[in-house]
């Protein structure tokens, strides 16, 4: 079997970033952006013999059926380190101070951030750290990630040499990010400039 398509489940200009990357290695490569549940309810009625799909920084799940339905694992592009599962990882990393972020690249399953691992990467948090630049700098990595794997991912219909590093850690939620960036009467000054520093435009 072969790989003659594949579907990126991203925003459109990602995609059209991340499909040069991929048709530089295979001219003959079929490239196709999506970035909705819509999109995907229509790729699931489609023939998906010889497709891959790649999820990158899409909060967009993909459903067990569709996964199935595709010839080899799908993987995802995961703006986070894997002891950072979940939705907003950079959010949850300022908020608890953390030292080191990373990014991991993933096999996709029924459940949320829980396939095997097949590239994982760390870099130190800078001081006073915002979300833009810790997402800035996660999206370098994943890039560069992209590309690293880009020759085989359009290349080579087998899957992906998995690696032995866990998942770990607490697997956020939206509801569990707009906990935090939520500015109440109560929190007192420091409180306020660190829920600003990890939320951005999200705070509330």
């Amino acid at each position: 079997m072969t790989i003659t398509r594949i579907v990126l489940l991203t925003q459109p200009a990602e995609g059209a970033v991340l499909g040069k990357i991929l048709n530089a290695h295979n001219a003959d490569l079929e490239i196709s952006v999506v970035s909705d549940k819509a999109a995907l309810a229509d790729l699931a009625r489609e023939d998906l013999a010889a497709t891959r799909l790649l999820s990158f920084c899409s909060p967009v799940i993909v459903p067990g059926e569709l996964l199935k339905a595709l010839p080899g694992p799908s993987y995802n592009f995961h703006p986070g380190p894997p002891n950072r599962p979940g939705r907003y990882p950079s959010v949850f990393a300022i908020y608890e101070r953390a030292a080191h972020f990373g990014v991991t690249v993933h096999e996709m399953t029924d459940k949320v951030d829980a396939g095997p691992i097949v590239a994982a990467e760390w870099f130190p948090v800078p001081a006073d750290a915002t979300i833009a630049d810790l997402e800035t700098l996660s999206l370098e990595y994943l890039v560069a990630a992209f590309k690293r794997l880009a020759p085989f991912l359009a290349l080579n219909a087998k899957p992906l040499p998995r690696i032995f590093i866990p998942w770990s850690g607490t697997k956020r939620t939206k509801a569990d990010c707009e906990a935090i960036c939520l500015i109440t009467p109560d929190l007192s000054d420091a409180e306020i400039d660190l829920r600003k520093r990890a939320c951005g435009s999200l705070l509330r």
